[in-house]
């Protein structure tokens, strides 16, 4: 196993460094992908990349946070890494966690290692509702398709991905629908969802990007998407059932 970090970032001028350097006392490499961030942001990339913090990828326009986890995917790939650990800029991770998520990735390679936030009083309530609705959806749509993967929490940004297999399942989603798409293509695709308990805070200064009606919006036609799939998949198995 080779593993490095990803970490998206879209404006996180404010906390993307300290991140970096949090990750780096345990992951030797980190690739920050600058989503099509401001100047200000671009100039932190620039200077993790001119000091050998981070390896810097500039995406010119803003793709949305999916869109930017499969770039940082692309490039782990091409420089050898087996797989990536993934965690947000906006510091609200506790990077004294990623021991814990490497420890159960090397013990289930194939896996995909995902958080289990434990919130504080700092998390929005209407955040914490819409992941309810985003886990029962996820319940669903791999007991359509039952390959053995329960889906503890599908929003959770702190993850680790086997990068072929991440990358195989081609998942389509380009900003926040992409966690929980590729969580249940990757369950169906056979591999084990393992799960870690990390505490989660909303910090002063972080910057989210959760849009609640365009994101909501893009998670609920995903979700949609994703349950006719599964009904077409689980039709021809009815069918043998009953032949």
């Amino acid at each position: 196993m080779r593993t490095c970090a990803v970490i998206p970032t879209f404006d996180n001028e404010a906390t993307v460094r300290a991140v970096v350097r949090e990750v780096r006392a345990h992951v030797e490499r980190v690739i920050v992908v600058d989503d099509g961030s401001g100047p200000a942001a671009r100039a932190v990339a620039g200077e993790l990349a001119a000091g050998d913090e981070a390896i810097v990828v500039l995406r010119e326009r803003n793709g949305g946070k999916g869109a930017a986890v499969k770039t940082g995917l692309e490039k782990a790939k091409e420089l050898g890494f087996t797989h990536a650990l993934q965690l947000d800029a906006d510091g609200q991770h506790r990077a004294a966690d990623i021991p814990r998520f490497l420890a159960e990735s090397a013990a289930h390679p194939g896996a995909l290692v995902l958080g289990q936030p434990i919130f504080d009083s700092s998390a929005p309530r209407g955040r914490r509702i819409g992941r309810l609705v985003s886990v029962f959806w996820c319940a669903v749509e791999t007991a359509l398709l039952p390959n053995r993967g329960r889906i503890g929490d599908p929003l959770c940004g702190f993850r680790v991905y086997p990068v072929d297999a991440t990358l195989a399942v081609r998942a389509t989603g380009d900003a926040m629908d992409f966690d929980p798409e590729v969580a249940v293509r990757l369950a169906w695709a056979g591999h084990p969802v393992r799960h870690v308990s990390t505490e989660v805070r909303y910090l002063a200064g972080g910057v989210s990007h959760f849009r609640l009606i365009r994101d909501t919006a893009l998670i609920s036609w995903m979700h949609t998407r994703l349950c006719f799939v599964g009904l077409g998949g689980l039709v021809p198995r009815l069918r043998r059932l009953f032949a």
